[in-house]
């Protein structure tokens, strides 16, 4: 099953293809900005029943340079057989499009992007055919942006910055800039950099929770159905605790049924009375004397 993670370091370049020209400056390369980028179908399946997909494919145009394809993959976790398929990817794009081919991997951690890193050779050891060499960008290269200045400048490399060190310490500084820097963008903008940020930290609850934080405080002005959820839930958060914490003051005791029942509620309106009644009811079971008559 595809995780959020995976599907937030990719799509992020099909909404912001321009990403990759902040991307390859970061992994000292020289790629001037395109002209135009073409998002093209990932679907790479031949006529035999095998089918294989890239996660993103772009093309890039530039006045300056030649047209190249970007194949750009995101990889949770180290796979043996992964680097035949990318190699597989490239050679049949570029028997498709005749057109150079480049493969980008996204990781979200250091030792997956090390070894997607690392120079994958194809063949005997004698003399091997073929070596593929991607690009990669993780925790271990790309930029820490943690001035709200900077992420405004380039709120998707601030995005991306974010997700790939979604499990350092340091995306707590990431994620402020990043909250900060989008008070000042319509909502139009910074609705799909809330919802790809929320995808890539998925696989990483401390800083998602920062971030639900966040986006619930700093960016309470913005009516968007991801950021009304994430202010939705970080509601029901808060009362939940709030009813436990009340009825542990009062010295009420709280069964655990009772409690995984307050726990797994999830209604705003419902837990706003639970927690009217667990100032005053003598028992936990009194909580719930409306809903179970």
């Amino acid at each position: 099953m595809v995780s959020p993670p995976h599907e937030a370091m990719h799509r992020i370049f099909q909404e912001y293809p321009g990403l990759f020209t902040g991307v390859s400056k970061a992994l000292d390369l020289d790629f001037v900005r395109p002209t135009s980028v073409t998002i093209l179908p990932t679907d790479l399946t031949e006529t035999r029943p095998v089918e294989r997909r890239v996660d993103t494919l772009l093309r890039f145009d530039s006045e300056q340079d030649d047209p190249f394809l970007l194949a750009i993959e995101s990889q949770g976790k180290k796979v043996a057989d992964k680097p035949a398929a990318w190699a597989y990817y490239l050679s049949y794009l570029s028997t498709k499009y005749k057109l150079p081919v480049l493969l980008l991997v996204v990781c979200q951690d250091r030792a997956t992007a090390e070894w997607a890193a690392q120079p994958a050779s194809l063949g005997p050891r004698q003399w091997p055919a073929l070596t593929l060499r991607p690009l990669v960008a993780g925790p271990h290269n790309m930029p820490v942006i943690t001035n709200p200045d900077r992420a405004s400048a380039d709120l998707a490399l601030a995005t991306l910055s974010a997700i790939t060190h979604a499990k350092e310490p340091v995306v707590d500084g990431i994620l402020k800039a990043l909250s900060t820097a989008l008070r000042d963008v319509p909502e139009a903008v910074a609705d799909p950099i809330i919802e790809l940020t929320t995808q890539g930290l998925d696989s990483a609850p401390r800083a998602l929770e920062l971030w639900r934080t966040l986006v619930a405080v700093d960016l309470s002005f913005y009516k968007s159905s991801i950021s009304q959820e994430i202010r939705d839930e970080g509601r029901v958060e808060g009362r939940v605790e709030d009813i436990l914490v009340v009825l542990d003051a009062r010295g009420v005791d709280v069964p655990d049924d009772l409690r995984e029942r307050i726990t797994d509620c999830d209604d705003p309106d419902i837990l706003r009375r639970w927690l009217t009644r667990a100032a005053v009811v003598p028992s936990a079971e009194e909580i719930f004397m409306e809903e179970d008559t």
